[in-house]
């Protein structure tokens, strides 16, 4: 316990030990919805990054960007599927020609979609085509400026050091400047696993090597007055990426720059797990009001990320993208076959966004545990359905007629709208 908390033990009176509660419930760790870390806003195409706006969903095509036509349709099938800043790799010269090609069919045949283009190993040339026709440029400062490691080596020199820094200003400033005229933005992207050799030299494989190599570049956009910067510090370990994270938002807060986070647990491979491992590293982050922008990576198509994307803000309070169910998870004292009658309920409800529905199998936690949902759907006695607005029961139905009956008590509230 901190020394500064107040004792639940508090003695004297019963006034003294609730004032005691009611201070430690004002506490900020106790508080019911999120408290965002506060940052720049920066814009990519026509959505805003920062905490003044929504938590921000990000993916990536897996199509050659040189396949012009495969990666328009990637690119639009993941903005239609919600995604609302949308990645594509650019490893060469043509790669980054390709897309002002890839940009003008999307805005000719489908509508204007945010881009994002990533460059690594020595892309300055790369970066600077590329910049023309994307609104966000996004770096590894680990692979900006490529040397081969050298297996041989056991320590860098000052000189060394200097003359790395001295070349990595030079081949970076072009591309700040660049943007910085466009008005565009740049996503300065540390990967714990692409860290440069004199970084793990000094540092080791650590959070902090990941946050000085992130800072190097900060302060050379500094120096050149741009700010439209967003930073990611992704490891494909939740825990290190979490301390990462939290490391980068403390220095960059210390140093006055307080410029917007992008999440991600990276490589964090398929089904069930991928989407549990991104989740322990995401969400925790969101829940410390840390994060602006995230990207769940898995090793599946593209837009399969986006429903998990948007179930972590939803779950968190962040983003209302759907309807929310409460539901039970069944016991001896469920009257009906829940999983059956919530898929009913989802079927039929799924498109009303905002909604909170709840299904709950009888009546002893029913009406308690869904006192926040808009509807309730609950067992009252065997083939016997209790409907709920809000806390208050509104009519007992048969079993048989529940789902109907719940659809026409929102038709009748002016809630409900057409699939």
């Amino acid at each position: 316990m901190s020394p500064s908390a107040p004792s639940l033990q508090a003695p004297g009176s019963t006034a003294s030990a609730a004032a005691d509660l009611a201070s430690w419930a004002d506490a900020p760790r106790y508080a019911t919805s999120l408290r965002r870390r506060p940052t720049r806003s920066v814009r990519v195409g026509d959505i805003w990054i920062g905490s003044e706006h929504p938590v921000v969903v990000q993916s990536m095509i897996n199509e050659d960007t040189l396949d012009i036509d495969g990666a328009t349709a990637g690119i639009r099938r993941l903005h239609e599927a919600g995604c609302e800043i949308v990645r594509v790799t650019v490893p060469s010269l043509a790669h980054a020609r390709a897309m002002g090609e890839i940009r003008a069919r999307l805005e000719s045949t489908y509508r204007p979609v945010p881009l994002v283009a990533d460059v690594h190993h020595n892309g300055m040339k790369i970066a600077l085509e590329v910049a023309q026709h994307v609104d966000k440029v996004r770096i590894n400062p680990g692979l900006f400026v490529f040397d081969k490691p050298d297996p041989d080596r056991t320590e860098f020199s000052e000189a060394e050091i200097a003359a790395i820094s001295a070349r990595i200003s030079e081949t970076f400033e072009p591309l700040v400047k660049l943007l910085k005229q466009q008005d565009k933005a740049l996503r300065i992207g540390v990967n714990h696993g692409s860290l440069a050799e004199r970084m793990l030299f000094r540092y080791g494989d650590t959070p902090l090597g990941m946050v000085e190599s992130a800072m190097e570049f900060i302060h050379i956009c500094d120096r050149l007055d741009f700010h439209n910067i967003v930073v990611s510090m992704k490891a494909s370990r939740a825990p290190v990426m979490m301390a990462a994270y939290r490391m980068m938002a403390d220095r960059m807060d210390a140093e006055g720059f307080p410029y917007p986070l992008h999440l991600g647990v990276t490589e964090a491979g398929d089904g069930d797990y991928g989407r549990v491992k991104s989740s322990a590293g995401i969400a925790p982050l969101l829940a410390e009001g840390i994060g602006d922008t995230i990207r769940v990576s898995l090793t599946e198509a593209p837009e399969r990320e986006i429903p998990v994307c948007y179930s972590i803000l939803q779950a968190l309070g962040l983003r209302k993208t759907m309807v929310e169910y409460v539901a039970c998870p069944s016991c001896g004292r469920t009257l009906f076959n829940l999983e059956e009658v919530l898929h009913k309920v989802r079927s039929a409800t799924a498109h009303l966004t905002g909604l909170d529905i709840a299904v709950m199998g009888c009546i002893v936690n029913g009406p308690g545990e869904m006192a926040d949902a808009d509807y309730g759907y609950v067992g009252k006695t065997p083939g016997v359905i209790s409907l709920y607005r809000g806390r208050q029961e509104i009519r007992k139905v048969p079993e048989a007629e529940g789902v109907e009956a719940l659809i026409a008590l929102i038709k009748a509230d002016g809630r409900w709208v057409d699939p």
